[in-house]
């Protein structure tokens, strides 16, 4: 019974069960602490028996960056403006599911999902859009930087920002003889957060518009040239 078992679990062991196993073990503790030998052992299986599906580490996160561009939508059949808005909020949402991927989806060798989100949004601004060559690229470069920099924000900043900015402001008044006549401005910063929190998705999008309608007027002005 235990051989049959044996040769059941290696005839389940495929690509795709490789690859979404080690994409909820990285999401549970990181990509760095993903081992091939924990992986296996988490798969049931000998850690050579990996390598029939994935060459090595760098193949698995390419494997497994290419799942979470499969997971960003988007869509095709509205305006360029909303596509990037809709893009942009479902990118970050992905990379809250998986903090491990921020500064890694740009890197190694893209899979299919990767490429086809990029031809499909280089689409939406070349095509839908009419954005000439140089001006999609500054678009597609101005809201990658904004995404991928706010989600490394998002994973470094506290979860609980109104008792942090109370945790902070304690803390200068003790370093500080009178900290609100040498920081007036952080102090009001701290304070209104102490108060009223902050949130992370209604900045997102804030910053978000506010790009996205720069880009149009950038596109509208190179028009006219």
């Amino acid at each position: 019974m235990a051989k049959a078992s044996e040769v059941t679990r290696r005839e389940r062991l495929n690509h795709t069960r490789v690859v979404h196993t080690a994409v909820a073990l990285a999401d549970q503790g990181g990509f760095d602490a993903l081992s091939m030998r924990k992986l296996a052992e988490q798969l049931g299986v000998v850690p050579m028996a990996l390598y029939k599906h994935v060459a090595d580490k760098d193949e698995l996160l390419d494997a497994m960056i290419d799942l979470v561009f499969a997971e960003v939508e988007v869509p095709t059949d509205v305006d360029w403006k909303t596509a990037m808005r809709v893009r942009a909020i479902s990118m970050r949402d992905a990379l809250r599911r998986h903090p491990w991927a921020i500064g890694r989806m740009e890197a190694g060798t893209p899979g299919p999902a990767n490429l086809r989100h990029h031809n499909t949004v280089l689409a939406c601004l070349r095509r839908d859009a009419a954005f000439g060559f140089r001006t999609a690229v500054h678009a597609y470069s101005l809201m990658d930087s904004y995404i991928y920099g706010f989600a490394l924000q998002d994973k470094t900043m506290t979860s609980d920002l109104p008792a942090e900015a109370t945790r902070r402001r304690e803390v200068v008044s003790r370093r500080h003889p009178a900290p609100a006549e040498a920081y007036p401005y952080l102090i009001e910063v701290a304070e209104e957060f102490a108060r009223h929190g902050y949130d992370y998705t209604q900045e997102f999008e804030f910053g978000l518009d506010l790009i996205l309608a720069g880009i149009e007027r950038l596109a509208a002005s190179s028009r006219r040239r």
